[in-house]
């Protein structure tokens, strides 16, 4: 039987690791169309009507969970599978029997064993929209308590790596990349200092200028220069992070 598949994620190194993984897992599996973001995924998914789409959890424009619940509403409803950087405490949250889910970065077992149950269900297609919708709902309310980014998606050269946030010092935006500095090394993600904002753990990350956060745990101490401006040191760093004045109340007393 033929299969068509939409992929959804903002990371294209991301796209191609799970298209080239589905390969391998699936090789009668055919790839219709790739979606840089959620809004984008439903709009494909609704001119394509695939059997299956792969949704990774954190897109801009539309998160994987708001484009399924837009998904459920269509003619066509394909079979749903989240992508996700979630780690292990969240994952009891997708054991679900109208959705599957795969974690970043895509293993081998366990993309086999969402093939495996996917094409069960679309011999038996035993769901209708309303049950999808009901799920879709109580795993946003499940994953709501663990919906601080813990793991961070970053390009270093050609490769993608999964880095905890916890050992992130710092990061710091230009207009096109966010620089994410950990003692080891330093790579580029696309994500813009807004939304590092509204998915990182406030009492943990500060915001120190309009295109800094800083890792409150690796502040050394603080100096002014020869002009008065605030400069945090970071611990395992050599560089000073510039604080803006509508943040310098953050320090004060320093």
């Amino acid at each position: 039987m033929s299969v068509r598949a939409v992929i959804a994620d903002d990371e294209p190194l991301m796209r191609e690791q799970l298209r080239a993984r589905l390969a391998e897992a699936w090789p009668e599996l055919e790839i219709v169309a790739e979606a840089r973001n959620g809004a984008e995924a439903v709009e494909l998914i609704a001119a394509e009507r695939p059997d299956v789409a792969f949704l990774d959890i954190r897109m801009p424009a539309m998160t994987g969970i708001e484009a399924a619940r837009e998904i459920a509403t269509l003619e066509h409803v394909p079979e749903i599978v989240f992508v996700t950087a979630y780690d292990q405490y969240a994952v009891g949250a997708f054991e679900q029997g109208a959705i599957d889910y795969v974690l970043k970065p895509a293993e081998r077992e366990r993309l086999a064993l969402t093939v495996q149950r996917i094409r069960k269900r679309l011999t038996e297609r035993t769901g209708t929209p309303g049950t999808l919708q009901e799920t879709i709902a109580r795993l946003a309310a499940k994953l709501e308590p663990a919906s601080r980014l813990r793991w961070i998606q970053a390009s270093v050269g050609t490769q993608i790596q999964m880095i905890p946030v916890e050992e992130v010092l710092f990061f710091i935006s230009d207009e096109k990349y966010t620089r994410v500095q950990t003692a080891q090394q330093e790579a580029l993600i696309r994500k813009p200092i807004k939304e590092l904002l509204a998915e990182l753990d406030p009492a943990q990350f500060w915001q120190i200028h309009r295109s800094t956060l800083v890792n409150a745990r690796a502040i050394a101490g603080v100096t002014r220069d020869e002009r008065g401006r605030q400069l945090v040191s970071i611990k395992g760093s050599t560089e000073k992070l510039e604080v803006s004045r509508s943040y310098a109340h953050l320090f004060k007393g320093m």
